[in-house]
Parts: structure tokens; sequence; C-alpha cells
């Protein structure tokens, strides 16, 4: 995934330089703005690491910390990472905020708008750096270009994916009529999704049957609507957490014969059908940059939120095999990976 203003190379002298400058508790004269600067010697900065999933297999914090380290930032020498995750229920986001503030983190890094949301309330004086969300849908910044106020980070533009889902889908299965959405009504961009799902389903000439839900508890209901409905496919809207809850929501439309897809990769290797989207790894490998940039002085506000230019298209052919549809070839071209 190539991503605007890409990760620049740092000469040797200047990492060694800034390494220096952090061991000896110097610091970097630029970070005073933040106050949150240790005057210790031997203190670590603090940065915060708010997720409304769960931690799974840690490969999340991997990636961000592999690239800290490429920018000369080495965990528990430089910095520690005080990581924190709701599972999927975004009410405890505030709480688990607080919980990073009383912390003095230097910077937080957040997945998804609702825990900058959280984040903010939480430390408002604190540069927050979104991994992956959707800040202009959510209304925390106004402007792509020059954000101001305290969030910066990476789109990964979400409401605007759902014309492309549904083309994709259709492409793939003709005799689709009704395609059922999954809408998480928490979402501080629900409105928007929503409202883009229903034009794209009208653009394709196909009829769009919305379920919102709130909570994991949910779920059961939400589907059983959609059944009753008669959709014939489902696609997952984006959501703060209802991507954790993907194996039983993927279990279930598997029931009822329907394919599965979404905008990320764990869709399809869950057994959905396919998904089309920005590659998510990437972006949270490129939130270090930002932590770099504001570590070494700069203000969040005048940090461009960049997004994505390329996406991965991910086709699970097992999945497809199941559900007797032959994937055209029109698509299996396109694909990024293939899942047999």
């Amino acid at each position: 995934m190539r991503l605007a203003n890409t990760m620049k190379s740092r000469d040797t002298h200047s990492i060694d330089t800034r390494r220096r400058c952090v061991a000896a508790g110097l610091g970097l004269p630029a970070l005073a703005w933040t106050g949150a600067l240790r005057a210790q010697s031997n203190a670590q900065l603090v940065i915060g690491w708010l997720f409304p999933v769960n931690r799974g297999d840690g490969a999340a914090a991997r990636a961000f910390n592999d690239s800290m380290a490429l920018l000369g930032w080495k965990l528990g020498s430089h910095y520690a990472l005080e990581e924190r995750y709701a599972d999927g229920h975004v009410d405890r986001l505030p709480a688990l905020a607080q919980d990073i503030a009383a912390k003095r983190p230097v910077v937080i890094v957040v997945y998804t708008a609702t825990s900058a949301r959280a984040a903010a309330a939480a430390a408002p004086t604190t540069p927050i750096v979104i991994a992956v969300g959707d800040p202009l849908s959510a209304g925390l910044v106004t402007n792509l270009a020059r954000p101001g106020g305290m969030i910066t980070g990476l789109s990964n533009v979400s409401s605007e994916l759902n014309l492309k889902l549904v083309e994709l889908l259709v492409e793939a299965v003709p005799k689709i009529k009704r395609i059922g959405f999954l809408a998480d009504s928490t979402s501080t961009y629900h409105a928007a999704v929503v409202s883009s799902a229903r034009r794209a389903a009208e653009h394709l000439r196909v009829e769009a049957v919305i379920a919102d839900l709130a909570r994991p508890e949910d779920i059961d209901g939400a589907m059983a609507r959609l059944a009753k409905g008669k959709v014939q496919a489902l696609i997952l809207l984006a959501s703060v957490w209802i991507g954790t809850f993907q194996p039983k929501i993927i279990g279930l439309a598997q029931a009822q014969r329907w394919p599965v897809v979404g905008t990320a990769s764990r869709t399809p290797r869950l057994g959905g059908l396919f998904s089309y989207g920005a590659d998510q790894g990437a972006m949270i490998r490129r939130a270090a940059y930002y932590v770099d940039r504001i570590l070494k002085g700069a203000k969040p506000g005048d940090l461009p939120i960049e997004q994505p230019t390329t996406f991965e298209l991910v086709l699970n052919l097992k999945t497809a095999k199941q559900l007797g549809i032959t994937m055209p070839q029109s698509i299996l071209i396109r694909a990024t990976e293939v899942i047999e």
C-alpha cells in the first residue's frame, strides 16, 4: 500500500543524536509544548494506545513498534506503550481513555474515530494520532490538509467504500436483488455510512435492508431481521466493534448461505466472500511516522491527514465454492490475494 507523503529515511547521525538526547534526559526541546516530557534522566516517554477491538495476537502493536524502531525509537528504552483494548465494548472506551490519560502520555494512538473522541475528552491537550478511522465523516476535523487542533493521522475513507463493495458484490453475484447491511448505531459516522450504503444500492438498482445494532447482544436480533427481510447477501458497514464479532456474524450468515463482504481483510479470512479496503496494517505502521513528527515538536494540527491511494481486494474462493458462486475473471484479475 502506498500512502501520500511516504516515510522518508533519516540519516544515522540524526537518529543517534535523538537517542542520546532521550537517554540523557535532555529531551527534545520542541516537546515542551505538550507538557509531558519527563524531567527524570532515566524516564521513558509514554505513548498511549487505545483500540476498541481485542488485542488478538498483538500484530498491530508489533507493527507500530517495529516502525518506531526504524525511526530510532526503541520500545522499553525510549518509550513505553500503554495499551488498552475495549474488546468490542465501546462503552468501555471513556474509562480506558481516562486510564491512559492518568499515565501522562506525550501522544495517544487510536483505532477509529470513536476512540479518538474518547481520548480527546480524557486528554484534551494531548496529541492524538488516528491509525485507522474516518475523522472527517465523524466531524473530528473539518479539513484533511490542515486539521488544526490536537488530532491528526490517517483516514481510511470508510463511508466512501460502500459503492465499491456493492459494485463488486453485484458483479460477483449478478442475481442479487436485496442486500443486507449491518450498521453500528453507536458509530460517530453512522449516518454517513448508512446514507452511503443506500446511495450505492440505489445506484446498482438493488434493495438495501439496513439492520442497526448498538451492542454485541443485538447481533442475533439484527441477523434475524435481515433473514425476515429475505436478503441474499450481507455487507458489514464500518464499525468500531462489529469486526470483533465477525466469527459469530459470519457463522450466522453461512447458515443462511449469504455471502459476507466488508472492508477488512479479516472478513474473507474468517469465511466471508471478499473484502475491499485499505491495508490497515500499513496504516498502523504509518501512524509511527506521525508519532515521530510529534515527538520532534510538530503540532498535530499542522500535519495533514493522509488517505490511502491503493486498496486490497482479498477473495476467499473456498467460500465462493461452498456458496456455488463462480467468481468472474474480471474480479479474479484484480485480486491482491486469493484464499483457496
